[in-house]
């Protein structure tokens, strides 16, 4: 728990710098600045625009789109047809002369409830292109989605051309209607500066969450730890970025990780250790009171050394949401030692929405017989030095 505590100022540093940069140059990314030209006293829910009449702020676009007003929850939207598309260009406006990762959240829906096909935006820059899919068995609050994704690393004043284009299927039932774009800049390289060996262990450096989050943001599977929202970590399956702890038992962290894709679903990373020493691994699970039905099953795996958790959720009092520490020590059987947290059951609510644990706190710590061969080594180096300042 101390090693939380050490690094939480450090971690609170980085945030404020990665929180100063959710807009990144974004002009106009919830469109509540609302087109030229609008007609007056529309009542519809929803107006086409013509790129020869009316200009969205910030934004040019081409194809079928639509400015929904109003659009509930969410705001003021915009609505692509099949071959609807919007993009800018904008500059990256940092305080500091550096690289930075750059993480897109936005929410998403539909353009009709009951759309049976796969409703669908294709997220492009030049060097990288992404497609986000409302999926509604992850759920959705007033018809809504948010969602994550990588987009590249670019530095303090490049420009950066954004566009999004609608990728879904062939049935205008299924067009989609965006809003909230949100950008995290993370600085590359990140500077952690704590004890624990699992880099980004209380997952604090991830996505940002858009205005009018729905439920966490959900992130989907890239096997690649540098080309993932979630800074370190490879991401099995779909998992959701959680960022209150109103309904979680962690007092502590700002950010969990729920896996909500079932037996796929997890996350992996990498850390450095010394092969044949011990060390002590941790990590929290619990739930976040979505009334997820059923019990969960977990591999924890370091190594060679799995971990199997059967957590019965019923006697840990659900709909109260809880989370609980478990530990032990492994032997490091490499020098580099992969770590991985899954989800080994498929559990959903009522509703049949897909749900799962939430883990959090992951740590691999030097046991007390390492520090102390540590200590040693750098009592020795200190003296050597001296030894050798003295007789020089």
């Amino acid at each position: 728990m101390g090693m939380w505590k050490t690094g939480a100022a450090r971690l609170l540093l980085l945030q404020l710098l990665i929180a100063t940069a959710f807009a990144a140059g974004l002009r106009n990314p919830d469109f509540e600045i609302p087109p030229t030209n609008m007609p007056k006293n529309s009542t519809n829910a929803s107006i086409p625009l013509n790129s020869t009449i009316n200009t969205i702020p910030g934004w040019s676009y081409q194809g079928t789109v639509k400015y929904v007003i109003s659009s509930g929850q969410g705001g003021n939207a915009i609505y692509l047809g099949q071959n609807g598309k919007i993009n800018q260009t904008f500059k990256a406006m940092q305080e500091f002369d550096q690289n930075y990762d750059f993480i897109l959240s936005l929410n998403l829906k539909p353009a009709q409830p009951n759309c049976t096909s796969p409703t669908s935006v294709a997220v492009s820059l030049p060097n990288r292109s992404v497609v986000v899919s409302f999926d509604k068995k992850f759920g959705n609050q007033s018809g809504w989605q948010s969602h994550a994704c990588y987009l590249g690393v670019y530095g303090n004043k490049e420009l950066i051309d954004l566009a999004l284009e609608n990728h879904s299927t062939n049935t205008t039932k299924c067009d989609v209607v965006l809003d909230s774009f949100t950008f995290s800049l993370i600085p590359n390289p990140v500077s952690y500066g704590i004890v624990n060996e699992v880099l980004n262990g209380g997952f604090e450096v991830g996505p940002a969450s858009p205005n009018n989050s729905f439920g966490g943001v959900l992130m989907h599977a890239e096997s690649n730890p540098a080309l993932s929202p979630l800074n370190q970590w490879a991401i099995l399956g779909t998992v959701k970025y959680i960022t209150t702890n109103e309904n979680y038992g962690d007092q502590e962290g700002n950010a969990a990780i729920e896996l909500v894709s079932g037996k796929s679903s997890g996350v992996e990373t990498t850390v450095a250790l010394q092969k044949g020493s011990e060390y002590n691994l941790d990590v929290s699970i619990g739930d976040t009171n979505n009334s997820c039905v059923g019990d969960f099953k977990v591999a924890v795996k370091a190594g060679s050394d799995v971990l199997t958790l059967n957590i019965e959720r019923k006697r840990r009092g659900v709909g109260f949401g809880f989370s609980v520490p478990y530990g032990w020590t492994i032997k490091a059987d490499s020098n580099v030692t992969r770590i991985s947290i899954r989800s080994l059951a498929t559990t959903k609510t009522k509703d049949q929405v897909l749900c799962g644990p939430v883990i959090d706190k992951i740590s691999v710590v030097a046991s007390y017989g390492l520090k102390l061969e540590i200590g040693v080594l750098f009592v020795g180096i200190g003296f050597l030095v001296t030894l050798a300042q003295i007789i020089g």
